[in-house]
């Protein structure tokens, strides 16, 4: 028996409650919690773990020895096998022919472009040279190396790779020049470990964080009111998938209170890649009514969202949109969820292949219909899915 399945079995017993009972109240199958108990499944998904945790009365970690996603997809090791080489290569002797600030911060703008539009092949080719020189600069180009490290973090973590992005981002954390600076480095981290199925770590940290970046709002500047607002919307997303869901509501508050205050979605100086504001905030509510499996409340959120508002990065739009899929997977708009998964695919083609919700939204489809489209074999393909 697994540990996920001793867990539940032990917490079932304790509450009193059947196998039949645990599923009517939870949502999952009788026949998956039979099998999880009975060891015939090694372990569960976090999102069933999750479902699974609410009626046993305990946090979601609880249940979880493991973690929650799987490693690279098959050919994304080899491809950024350079960058992990230049990140655990010894720091090369100084030289007379130094690298300077201005010409790796030109470099990174065009590498920050890769990684914002998910060119990742071609980033995975940039970030060597730019580490490597990034690697050499003096102390007047810090907050440059910071900012590489950063976006090395980022790429890895979005293509799973948690142990190397891991590293990386908390050498980034430790060259940061002030709390703004860390606050990014700690918010790749805390994103890093939600993936991972890490709950307990995530939302330790960022809750330690947004309360030191905790402003007074009567003078703050947007970019610490962002700084704490993302760090409270991380914060409130680990509470959330720990099944935590008061904690959860009173950081999303505080961080909507940010985004008034600032009034507008906004890009500051200490990010790279993340925007905060009123949409962002919209964005992630959404992405918790699909945690605690309400698709019905996200559907209706999501048709809320002002179309011509100032939009965050094309990762939180695709993330939304990955949300909006699963909720019409779940109630069973099938053509639905597969239009908008398309749509993603065609928009992000290299980001698409490491989305867990996205193999998730196309395995209710491949579940609940009679047949499959080639589009829907083709797509279950370029997930690594076996049908």
């Amino acid at each position: 028996m697994t540990y996920a399945g001793k867990k539940v079995k032990e917490l079932r017993k304790l509450r009193g409650l059947t196998q039949r009972e645990l599923a009517e109240h939870s949502g999952v199958s009788l026949s998956l919690i039979r099998k999880l108990e009975q060891g015939e499944r090694e372990g569960a998904r976090m999102e069933t773990l999750h479902k699974i945790a609410r009626p046993l009365r305990v946090n979601t970690m609880e249940l979880v020895a493991e973690p929650s996603e799987a490693g690279p997809v098959a050919g994304a090791h080899e491809l950024w096998a350079p960058v992990r080489e230049e990140l655990l290569r010894p720091p090369a002797p100084e030289g007379s022919d130094r690298p300077t600030p201005s010409g790796v911060a030109a470099v990174f703008e065009h590498a920050a472009g890769l990684y914002r539009d998910h060119h990742f092949a071609e980033l995975a080719a940039t970030l060597p040279g730019l580490l490597r020189d990034a690697d050499a600069l003096d102390e007047n180009g810090r907050g440059v190396r910071v900012k590489v490290l950063q976006l090395a973090a980022g790429a890895l973590t979005h293509t799973r790779q948690f142990d190397i992005a891991e590293l990386v981002v908390r050498r980034s954390l430790a060259d940061a020049r002030d709390r703004l600076e860390g606050s990014a480095s700690v918010n790749t981290l805390a994103w890093l470990l939600i993936r991972q199925g890490r709950l307990d770590e995530a939302l330790t940290l960022s809750t330690q964080w947004a309360d030191e970046l905790e402003p007074r709002m009567s003078r703050a500047t947007a970019s610490e009111l962002a700084a704490w607002g993302l760090m409270l919307l991380r914060a409130s997303g680990a509470a959330v998938r720990n099944n935590q869901p008061g904690a959860a509501s009173d950081m999303k508050k505080l961080a909507r209170s940010a985004a008034v205050a600032i009034g507008q979605e906004i890009q500051v100086g200490h990010e790279t890649v993340r925007t905060f504001g009123p949409t962002t905030v919209r964005y992630l509510t959404i992405e918790d009514a699909m945690v605690i499996d309400k698709p019905d409340n996200a559907l209706r959120l999501a048709r809320q969202v002002p179309r011509f508002a100032v939009r965050p990065t094309i990762s939180v739009r695709n993330r939304h949109g990955l949300d909006v899929a699963n909720a019409h997977a779940r109630l069973g708009q099938y053509a639905e969820a597969f239009g908008k998964l398309h749509e993603i695919q065609a928009a992000s083609p290299e980001w698409f292949p490491n989305q867990t919700p996205a193999q998730d939204a196309l395995r209710l489809i491949v579940d609940g219909r009679r047949s499959l489209t080639p589009e829907m074999r083709s797509m279950a393909e370029v997930l690594h899915m076996q049908l």
